[in-house]
């Protein structure tokens, strides 16, 4: 079956079943020609992976052109420094539930591979379950232009379980962000969400809120989220390259009264932090900003 229940249940709830169905036609268990060109020519890709405990984490990793490779048309290579403070290290070092995202900031195409992966000899494996292309909307066009001098392995990283001033500054003036979801049974995902800066709201030093915007209508992140509520996020400041790694507990409100208050937005989903990862070089490529997804709704 193409999706599962808690897809089917919000593509229901949402009206859009039928344009599921045919949306979801482009799913495949493998890497076709054009998605292992794409991927060997990023940078950067974000993965989900999934603790010992339940809990979700977003990660990015990074490297030239050419460190995504393409083994078969069901397997990929990473071979990209992690550092030791990012739970992907942990999460994979056996066997387990891994999701891909690999963007282009500059076309705004990416490529989403879901699948099982571990590390081994020091590089992360993934066997493809499922490859697709994303919606191409409200990814904002950044160019690299190079990359930072702090090797991934002298990475400075601090851990709390509430936001800081200096958190809540960073997520309320994001314009992306990145989320990772797990259906136990079917596997990780992960996404993106973007919009103009403020787009994220603060609602205390343990809540945030952001809107769900209009789609690809597979809802593949909110139909983890109905059967499984543990969630990853992950904010990249693109300018100094901190990263802030968040896992917690995602809900959704489909109340209208609120969802009005979040301009263009089809519903709200509120995120209850348990841990936040700080990182204070996690991001070594230098990116240049160039201008906002042209389908950002005005706040």
């Amino acid at each position: 079956m193409r999706f599962h229940s808690g897809e089917i249940a919000v593509q229901e709830r949402a009206g859009v079943r039928d344009i599921a169905e045919d949306v979801g036609e482009g799913i495949a268990d493998h890497l076709p020609p054009g998605a292992t060109d794409f991927l060997e020519r990023r940078q950067m890709a974000v993965l989900g992976t999934v603790d010992s405990r339940g809990n979700v984490w977003a990660s990015v990793v990074t490297g030239d052109p050419g460190f995504i490779e393409t083994i078969d048309d069901r397997a990929l290579k990473i071979a990209a420094r992690i550092s030791t403070s990012d739970p992907l290290v942990r999460n994979l070092q056996t066997d387990g539930h891994v999701a891909l995202f690999a963007p282009d900031f500059v076309s705004s195409r990416r490529v989403r591979v879901n699948g099982r992966g571990a590390i081994r000899n020091g590089a992360i494996f993934i066997t493809t379950e499922e490859v697709y292309g994303n919606c191409r909307r409200y990814l904002q066009e950044r160019i690299f232009v190079g990359s930072r001098q702090t090797p991934a392995g002298d990475q400075k990283a601090s851990v709390s379980t509430e936001l800081s001033t200096s958190h809540q500054e960073l997520i309320s003036r994001a314009d992306t962000f990145f989320i990772a979801t797990d259906n136990p049974e079917r596997g990780a995902d992960v996404s993106h969400k973007g919009g103009n800066p403020g787009f994220v709201r603060i609602i205390d030093a343990r809540r945030i809120a952001f809107p769900d915007y209009n789609g690809n209508s597979m809802f593949n992140t909110l139909g983890n989220v109905t059967v499984n509520p543990h969630a990853g996020l992950l904010f990249i400041d693109f300018d100094s390259g901190r990263t802030l790694q968040l896992t917690g507990r995602a809900s959704i409100d489909w109340n209208p009264e609120r969802v009005r208050t979040f301009p263009g937005a089809e519903r709200v989903i509120d995120f209850e932090l348990a841990q936040i990862i700080d990182t204070s070089a996690g991001f070594p490529l230098v990116a240049k900003f160039r201008q906002y997804s042209r389908n950002n709704p005005k706040l």
